[in-house]
């Protein structure tokens, strides 16, 4: 309990202090309000709490933060009362250690004080329930470091008690105690609230009257010696007053102490048991007020709350058990890119990568280690497309799969690459297609059924590309690159002089990572130019006019437009030789020519 001295003849009044109550709710919108808004920044932002007079026996005095701490126009829970407070979010363990809570706790004070003596107390008497709070968040371990501090001016002189505490129904009659509820309940509806953490009473035999701080002048006109004032109570203790009486009596000594001598106090508490509403458990006693009227220096204040152990420090709270591990999962996924966007890339739209659906035709050495990469960039929709089986080479180079996967003829690759990433992150969105993509020059016409295998292969490819936004080809020749590439093009996956990347088989070790590195490095810089997946590619005469990205200029390869006439043209490609595509597009004459060049190169340096 605090304690303010008295004089030796008369009883000392004591105060039961808050306990923090912090709802998981609040470290949750802390956490993203870390991350996505405050990052790097710890000037001090603005909150909110709440305390409740209705508890039952045995419970603390609480000031409670919900997830709705941050927003300050949201509502308050019925009948209970506002506390208005300053977070000071640090974004090291050292700084929380060093700071300086002296500097705080007074500055706090002095915005106490300030209100005290212009008259806003008086006005909004919120602003004597301030407080404070301390945080260090550990978002990696999900520890959450945090210090309150309930700032209480200090009387200069003893506060002694003329009369001790005693319970609402040993000084009211039934009678009083009704029109007390009445009454209070008429003021809060006026004042369109449901509970009001200061009021003004008078009362005589019969009725009880109330009325608002602001009006204490016109409602104590010519009463002499002593009033009385209500105190929304969130105290359950029969002989101890709660924390929210301190700055009051401060207030009511500073202005009314040249006026009257002592003040009676009703702590005011409202519960409902059984369904019966009760106040009688209201305890009410009278306080001597010193002389301290128009005094200019701030009081000393007190306020820092004691931790578990009952010493003076902070606590901490450990989340990393109870929170979802899924969502524990996801959070951490994105932390090492929220801290990328802080220092390294702020205008980096994280956004559009995570909700980007990528296709991934191959799920060899490349297609692992670029779907690897995109869970690593936030990407959470991945779809695989391969009809091979895992064999005993594949798992030292392909790190999605493992020794057991090539057991028994081993399983399909795409179905097993999405299930295990998965397993490695619950939050993705993976599948797996065992399917082939039909290539020129393979002929799909021997018989009736192959011809129809691959006109669903195709029509499946088809509606795959049409629901992914980027499309990765990864897969070991430029024949299986073929198909995918014109249909890609047939949607406008792609457009003309936008990339379509040439991939190679990788046969070094260590390779097919900066390859697949650079790949979705790539997707993820044409993802933030302005125009997305249709940007031009840059060339070297027009950098100056190229519109910024995040990650710099986007490098492109042409891609060649071709006409798609439909399943008959690409049958005609897959039972043909190579000679029907280069004929087609172009390559024969350039090869022809090539050739003519080089035979007239050489009949003029046989002349010369």
């Amino acid at each position: 309990m605090a304690a303010a001295t008295g004089d030796p003849g008369l009883s000392k009044l004591q105060f039961a202090p808050f306990s923090s109550a912090l709802d998981v709710g609040f470290w949750h919108e802390l956490t993203q309000k870390k991350l996505n808004e405050y990052r790097l920044d710890e000037a001090p932002k603005d909150i909110k709490g709440y305390y409740y007079n209705g508890d039952s026996a045995g419970l603390p005095a609480r000031l409670t933060l919900e997830f709705s701490a941050f927003d300050m126009s949201a509502p308050t829970p019925a009948r209970c009362c506002p506390a208005v407070g300053t977070l000071y979010n640090t974004n090291t363990l050292e700084s929380f250690k060093t700071a300086d809570k002296k500097l705080l706790l007074e500055q706090a004070a002095n915005e106490i004080w300030e209100s005290i003596k212009s008259g806003a107390a008086l006005e909004n008497p919120v602003l004597l329930n301030k407080f404070l709070l301390l945080t260090f968040a550990d978002l990696k371990k999900y520890h959450f470091y945090y210090w309150f501090c309930y700032p209480a001016l200090c009387l200069p002189e003893s506060l002694p008690l003329i009369q001790g505490p005693v319970g609402l129904d040993q000084r009211f009659s039934l009678k009083q105690i009704e029109s007390l509820e009445c009454a209070y309940d008429n003021l809060c509806q006026t004042e369109g609230v449901t509970a009001l953490p200061y009021f003004l009473i008078k009362y005589d035999e019969n009725t009880v009257l109330v009325s608002l701080l602001k009006h204490y002048s016109d409602f104590f006109q010519g009463q002499r010696m002593k009033i009385t004032i209500g105190v929304y109570d969130p105290c359950n203790l029969a002989q101890y007053p709660g924390w929210p009486l301190r700055n009051f009596l401060v207030l009511a000594a500073h202005r009314w102490s040249s006026s009257f001598q002592s003040v009676e106090v009703l702590c005011f508490r409202d519960r409902t048991m059984q369904g019966a509403r009760d106040i009688a458990h209201s305890i009410i006693f009278e306080v001597k007020l010193p002389e301290m009227a128009f005094s200019p220096d701030c009081p000393k204040a007190v306020g820092w709350e004691k931790n578990q152990k009952g010493g003076m420090g902070p606590r901490m709270v450990n989340l990393s058990e109870c929170m979802d591990p899924k969502r524990l999962a996801e959070s951490s996924v994105d932390l090492n890119l929220k801290l990328m966007c802080w220092r390294l890339v702020p205008t980096l739209d994280l956004d559009k990568v995570v909700s980007v659906k990528c296709l991934l035709l191959g799920a060899g050495t490349l297609g692992c280690n670029v779907a690897r990469t995109l869970m690593g960039w936030g990407v959470r929709h991945i779809t695989f497309v391969d009809n091979a089986k895992i064999s005993y080479s594949n798992p030292v180079r392909q790190p999605l799969y493992e020794f057991e996967d090539c057991l028994v003829g081993g399983k399909p690759k795409a179905l097993a690459a999405a299930d295990r990433l998965q397993k490695i992150f619950p939050g993705v969105n993976a599948r797996g297609f065992n399917m082939s993509i039909p290539m020129p020059g393979h002929p799909v016409n021997f018989s009736s059924v192959t011809l129809e295998q691959a006109r669903r292969d195709v029509e499946q490819l088809e509606q795959l590309i049409e629901s992914h936004d980027v499309i990765f080809l990864l897969m070991d020749t430029r024949e299986s690159r073929w198909l995918p590439a014109v249909i890609a093009a047939s949607k406008r996956k792609s457009t003309r002089d936008r990339t379509l990347d040439q991939q190679c088989t990788v046969s070094r070790p260590g390779l097919a990572m900066i390859a697949g590195a650079l790949a979705v490095e790539l997707m993820v810089s044409v993802l933030q130019h302005p125009e997305g997946g249709y940007a031009i590619a840059s060339s070297s005469d027009d950098r100056m006019n190229e519109p910024p990205t995040s990650l710099g200029l986007v490098p492109h390869q042409v891609l060649d437009q071709y006409e798609r006439e439909g399943f008959n043209f690409l049958a005609k490609v897959f039972n043909s030789s190579h000679s029907f595509l280069e004929d087609l597009t172009g390559l024969t004459l350039l090869h022809q020519e090539t050739q003519a060049a080089e035979i007239w190169d050489m009949s003029d340096d046989e002349t010369i």
